[in-house]
């Protein structure tokens, strides 16, 4: 089953007055200078799943400026024989919203057309930064597979707003929290299961990469997995949750554990080579996963992954996306980079200029 972006059309998206693509499927290139709006491009497809885009941006900060107009995204993404037509964007001061062939949708639709995944600059620091990072990345993975993990979610957060408010105030009647923790403990079993379920398919396929190490892991979690027993533990710790002022068992404070398995090391204690080379491991892992499973790896948004590996394993990376098929949008600032994917990949080069971002398709 083939899943992949066909068109993409911005107007006034951060530094992109109006931009349109065609793709073929295979895998996208974008080079050009620092500041001429690579990352902006795969920022726009990032928001084509559920969420708030690899940025995790407010819809008002994706306006072009100084013209404040709005911004639009529109594309069409072909998933086996199905194409859809996905149009997202705000006005001035307005929300979000959100149209999938031609009638609104909320965001969690898109989990089900168009499974992503993507590296950043900013998750480097992974392994050795706060667990709310890893969750994130987790839980991403986690809605590929199963597109329920993000209503799931946010019925949970939810549920967990108002009880931290009920904890805040100081409130003693335990009628109040009943349902609040009941939906706690439904919505976060579901999670931790998808949770489970994600890293066991992971395990299965992660010992294909060739030229990176693989991860071995784990979910990090001190909360009751079944519904009745959270829904207990909850109840059971509300002196210590008001306290606190916040809920302090459940899935929320889940962590997602990784070692090296060739060397028996915590990805944290890896040098920052390896603990990239230990991402990309785990993203490769994840699209085998999931093409076995769907038939389709999902679209992966790799920003300024190729600088910072050596030939030898930036080779090795552009081999494991062809044989995957998998759609990948990569940046970087020379075509250099991408020599070695040669003609199995459109290339794009991005020149800055004073009417936003020029950008011409380029022969390697």
């Amino acid at each position: 089953m083939a899943l992949h972006l066909r068109t993409l059309t911005l107007s006034h998206f951060r530094s992109h007055r109006r931009v349109a693509f065609h793709f073929d499927g295979r895998p996208v290139a974008f080079f050009g200078p620092n500041g001429a709006g690579k990352t902006n491009l795969l920022e726009a497809v990032s928001l084509l799943s559920p969420g708030r885009g690899l940025r995790r941006a407010a819809a008002e900060d994706l306006g072009r400026h100084p013209e404040r107009l709005g911004w639009r995204i529109a594309a069409t993404i072909q998933r086996g024989d199905a194409l859809h037509e996905v149009e997202t964007g705000a006005d001035p001061d307005s929300p979000r919203f959100l149209r999938i062939d031609g009638k609104t949708a909320p965001q969690s639709a898109l989990g089900r057309i168009a499974p992503m995944l993507w590296l950043t600059p900013a998750m480097d620091r992974l392994w050795i930064e706060a667990p709310e990072g890893r969750r994130r990345f987790l839980d991403r993975m986690a809605m590929a597979f199963f597109p329920d993990h993000a209503e799931a979610a946010l019925a949970y957060e939810k549920a967990m707003r108002q009880r931290n408010r009920l904890l805040r105030d100081q409130a003693r009647d335990g009628a109040w929290y009943l349902a609040l923790e009941a939906q706690m403990a439904h919505s976060g079993a579901q999670m931790t299961a998808n949770r489970r379920a994600t890293l066991r398919l992971l395990a299965g396929a992660g010992g294909q990469g060739a030229g990176f190490p693989v991860a071995a892991l784990s979910l990090l979690d001190d909360a009751p997995p079944e519904e009745e027993a959270l829904a207990a533990a909850l109840s059971a710790g509300r002196r210590a949750d008001m306290a606190a002022g916040r809920s302090l068992t459940g899935p929320h404070r889940a962590d997602l554990g990784a070692i090296w398995t060739e060397k028996d090391m915590p990805a944290a204690q890896c040098s920052t080579g390896e603990q990239k080379a230990l991402l990309i491991s785990t993203v490769l892992a994840h699209a085998r996963a999931l093409a076995a499973q769907t038939g389709a790896p999902p679209i992966l948004l790799l920003d300024e992954v190729s600088a910072h590996l050596d030939a030898d394993r930036r080779a090795a990376l552009y081999d494991a996306l062809c044989a995957l098929g998998a759609q990948a949008f990569l940046t970087g600032t020379e075509l250099a980079l991408f020599a070695p994917l040669g003609a199995r990949a459109q290339h794009f080069a991005l020149s800055d200029s004073a009417e936003g971002a020029r950008i011409d398709e380029a022969t390697p």
